[in-house]
């Protein structure tokens, strides 16, 4: 057992490590937070998108479960903190890790994958295109995203001119009409007069645009979030040895 005056000594540093340990606590709750409302944000907003695929996809879902994960845990660090419990204390620090671990790996997934995600999204929006009768639930996805992101078919609004909707006589659907503009039958069946009703823009051009040119500040914001976790990590181990080499209990 270490004599009084050592063990006075320590008491200091750890309550230093204990302050410093409930603060790093609180920001990662604070994070999980975060990651719980892009999640259900992504659920609403991108889930149009997403529906597409042949396969729905659990990007939402994970966000979700993650925060969630992330706010427990957080509660559960200020607790064994305060509660000065070496186990708890080691308990948390391998939890941090396995977080770590987890999304440097899904970080470096996304960005090698990008390409791919592009890919599977564009063919299943052209095949949504194809096939779009304003009625099935793909239809109504293509909708969805063409008022959200302001935009109308897959690169140009002319895209549409090739789909079996428009070669039927129906026009290009009124989900691409610019806001506060009537559109009429007549305009949406002539590429010509819808040029001046329609929006220009692709819908995959400009969410992909979008995409990559945050995806610089994504993968630096989930990489430093990442490595955040190895400073829990260290004042989680350095608080539980100190504890446990001194036999410090909080009273």
């Amino acid at each position: 057992m270490s004599p009084p005056s050592s063990r006075l000594q320590t008491k200091p540093v750890i309550t230093c490590l204990k302050t410093c340990l409930i603060l790093y606590s609180f920001i990662f709750w604070v994070t999980g937070v975060i990651l719980l409302a892009v999640g259900v944000w992504g659920k609403v907003s991108l889930e149009a998108y997403f529906s597409l695929a042949s396969q729905s996809t659990n990007a939402p879902y994970v966000l979700i479960g993650t925060g969630a994960t992330v706010v427990i845990f957080g509660l559960f660090g200020c607790f064994a903190t305060c509660r000065g419990s070496p186990w708890m204390l080691k308990m948390y620090a391998m939890f941090l890790v396995v977080v770590f671990v987890a999304e440097l790996v899904a970080g470096i997934s996304g960005f090698l994958f990008r390409h791919e995600i592009k890919d599977v999204l564009g063919g299943a929006y052209r095949d949504a295109m194809k096939n779009y009768n304003a009625t099935d639930l793909k239809s109504i996805a293509v909708n969805t995203i063409q008022r959200t992101f302001h935009c109308c078919g897959d690169q140009l609004f002319s895209d549409w001119n090739k789909t079996r909707y428009f070669i039927q006589g129906h026009g290009i659907p009124t989900s691409c009409c610019k806001e506060n503009i009537v559109c009429s039958t007549e305009k949406l069946k002539d590429l010509d007069k819808a040029r001046e009703v329609v929006y220009a823009v692709g819908c995959f051009s400009l969410f992909t645009n979008s995409m990559e040119s945050n995806l610089g500040i994504i993968a630096g914001i989930s990489f430093g979030i990442a490595f955040f976790q190895l400073i829990g990590v260290f004042l989680s181990c350095c608080l539980s040895r100190y504890i446990t080499n001194n036999q410090y209990e909080m009273v």
